[in-house]
């Protein structure tokens, strides 16, 4: 299991079973954890979302600091599913995104759901969608799924970003 994901099982399976923090301590993390990113952190159960809860620029100090909080908020705070009980422990799956910077694009045509994932902007309004995710195969679906997460009408000009992930399973 890569370093990053066992960090976010570690942390769901502790504030599950004891409503406490995972301790971070300078001297184990790695590399990449040290790093200043966006992170999400997925969590399934037999294939089917169970919870998915990210962070698209760094709000931590680092990638670790990331995992931890986006790891108990995505058992616990994503508001499609209920929370993760103990006995679903055994049988989750983590995935864990490190994104990419986003850079704003000029069109659509600059967008690829397989490479890219997409943030949509219009006024204070902002929608976000992974790349490479089972079901979303056109530029136009990942766009407009975006747009309904951000609850931007269709038809609505908005701006858009993309950027990429190195995903952890």
């Amino acid at each position: 299991m890569h370093p990053l994901v066992k960090l976010a099982k570690d942390t769901v399976e502790l504030y599950i079973r004891e409503h406490k923090a995972l301790p971070l301590r300078d001297e184990d993390l790695t590399p990449e954890m040290r790093d200043r990113s966006g992170v999400f952190v997925c969590l399934k159960v037999r294939g089917m979302l169970r919870g998915c809860i990210g962070t698209f620029q760094p709000v931590e100090k680092d990638v670790a600091a990331e995992i931890v909080r986006n790891a108990v908020s995505a058992a616990t705070c994503d508001p499609r599913f209920s929370c993760v009980r103990a006995e679903e422990l055994p049988d989750l799956e983590y995935s864990v995104d490190v994104l990419s910077d986003p850079e704003q694009v000029n069109s659509t045509a600059d967008l690829d759901p397989k490479r890219y994932g997409v943030i949509v902007k219009a006024g204070s309004r902002r929608g976000l969608l992974l790349p490479d995710l089972e079901g979303v195969d056109t530029v136009e679906e990942q766009v407009g799924i975006a747009m309904q997460k951000a609850g931007i009408q269709p038809g609505t000009p908005v701006t858009l970003y993309r950027f990429e992930v190195k995903r952890y399973h």
